[in-house]
Order: structure tokens, then sequence, then C-alpha cells
């Protein structure tokens, strides 16, 4: 069913399908196509709406950046899936990492017309991700990306209340914090190392965006927070091609903030305790 599914969505027939991973959101499979080339095939079955659209147009606003990271080609999309051009894997090297740094500082200096997004709202995971847009990052962190995730995570008891209180005073002193006060920057929005493919052919691409204009801080916190392969290597050739802002490195938890909370909401666990300890961080407490 779901190879003439996709060999309608696609205009040539799939002859073939083998599962490639996947998780808890989408499965993930390579489809072999009549003409012998291949596919990468990402379902959900009920999706919400909007949710495969979104995706592909964050890919090909990355895609359009001038030197910047490239990703896979949109090849379609429908409501229940998305059909990307094929990469085959290799090995994270460290001449692939300093490249893929080098491309990320063009994306991010892309730039954006806003904080948030022309799109309207997109996903992270599987929560909604608020699309404003905000006048500045400022607001955008506190109303688009703290609070919201910071409420869900206190319904889904996932946050005890001194934690939850200590998130929000932070939000009240933001501006005290020193903030780089940049233009907003075109950026991936959950860019962990999951979401990087790496190439046979020596180069890494971008999939899985929650992609809006932002602070670029955020993208390099993001690969800080759970890891990221020759993550020194990715850093310095950032450094080069578009020095960092004084004082990006103490404010790298600040911009975790977010993606804990949201992991706080999926998966519970310890989540919550440390963006008290973010919180408490910047607070002096």
């Amino acid at each position: 069913m779901i190879a003439e599914q996709l060999s309608r969505l696609i205009g040539h027939r799939v002859v073939k399908l083998e599962a490639v991973g996947g998780g808890d959101i989408c499965e993930a499979r390579r489809a072999k196509l009549g003409d012998g080339s291949l596919v990468f095939v990402k379902s959900r079955t009920g999706a919400p709406p909007g949710f495969f659209q979104s995706e592909a147009t964050g890919l090909r606003r990355l895609g359009a950046a001038r030197h910047g990271v490239p990703v896979p080609d949109v090849v379609a999309y429908d409501d229940e899936h998305l059909v990307l051009e094929w990469i085959a894997p290799g090995p994270p090297s460290a001449e692939a990492a300093e490249r893929f740094g080098r491309a990320l500082a063009a994306t991010h200096a892309a730039g954006a017309p806003t904080f948030g997004s022309t799109d309207g709202d997109g996903w992270i995971g599987t929560l909604e991700l608020p699309g404003g847009p905000w006048a500045s990052w400022e607001d955008m962190w506190v109303e688009g990306r703290v609070l919201p995730y910071l409420r869900a995570a206190i319904d889904a008891g996932a946050i005890r209340a001194k934690d939850a209180y200590d998130v929000e005073k932070l939000m009240g002193e933001l501006p005290a914090l020193g903030l780089s006060g940049e233009p907003p920057a075109l950026i991936h929005g959950d860019l962990w190392a999951g979401n990087v493919v790496w190439g046979a052919d020596g180069t890494a691409r971008l999939v899985d965006p929650a992609v809006h204009g932002g602070n670029r801080e955020t993208d390099l916190a993001m690969m800080e927070l759970f890891g990221f392969p020759h993550l020194d290597r990715v850093l310095a050739a950032y450094h080069e091609s578009w020095p960092m802002p004084d004082g990006w490195r103490k404010r790298m938890a600040l911009h975790q903030l977010h993606p804990v909370l949201v992991h706080a909401v999926l998966f519970g666990g310890s989540y919550g305790p440390q963006a008290g300890r973010i919180a408490r961080k910047y607070l002096g407490g």
C-alpha cells in the first residue's frame, strides 16, 4: 500500500522499500525507484496538518543560503510523507567538520527578516513551535521558546515548583544578561548531532530543521548540549569565518534552556531539574 502511495506522490514506480531507522516521531525508509535511483522517505500516519510542509519549507530556506550548509533536495511531500534526496552516509571526519563550521557561519549570515518565522508556526519534535514573529530575540525567547514549554512541563508534572519559579524569574531578568544584540540569523533551530547527515562524499547536510530567525548562538549551544562530532573543529572553523560576539560562551547554557524544557515535556526525567540549574546559574543561586 505505501509503495503505491509513494509511487503516485513521487511520479516514479517504487520497487523496493527498506527501513533505515526512525524513531518515536516518524518511520524512515530508503526507497528504490524503477530507474534504479534511491530516495529517503519519512512517514508519519496521522501527522498534524502542515507537519511535513513545514519541514520541506525549512529545508528549502536553509538550502537557499549562499555557501551555507547544504540540505537534501526535497523530492515531494504530502500530509503523511516527506521524500528527500538519498544521501549515502559516511564518517564525520575532522576535515568535514571544519567545512561544516564554515558553511554553518554562512547559513547564519544569510539572515532572516524577523525573529521567529514568516511561515507561521512550526514544529520541534512532536511539539508545536510558535512562529511569531517578534520584535526582538528577547521577546521571542521568553514568549515563544521558554515560557510555553515551561507551562507544558508544569502541566505534565515534569518540573518541580522551585525549578519552574527560577526559570520564570530568569526570563524577567533576561535583558540584564548582556545579550549580543545581533540581528536575526537564519538558524536551523534543532541542531543536535542526529539532525546532521555526514555524507560519504565528505559533505555534511542539515535535516529535520525547526528553521526561524533567531540568535546564531542557539545553534552552537544545541550542538554542545547533546554532543557533536569534532565540535572543537566545527567551532574553530565557524569562528574563523564569522567571529562570535563577546561573552557567547557564558550564554551557552541560557540558549540550552529551550531544548532542555522541550525534553522535559517529551521525556520527563532529569530535564526539569536541569532547567532549574540553568536558571540558577544566571540568577546566582
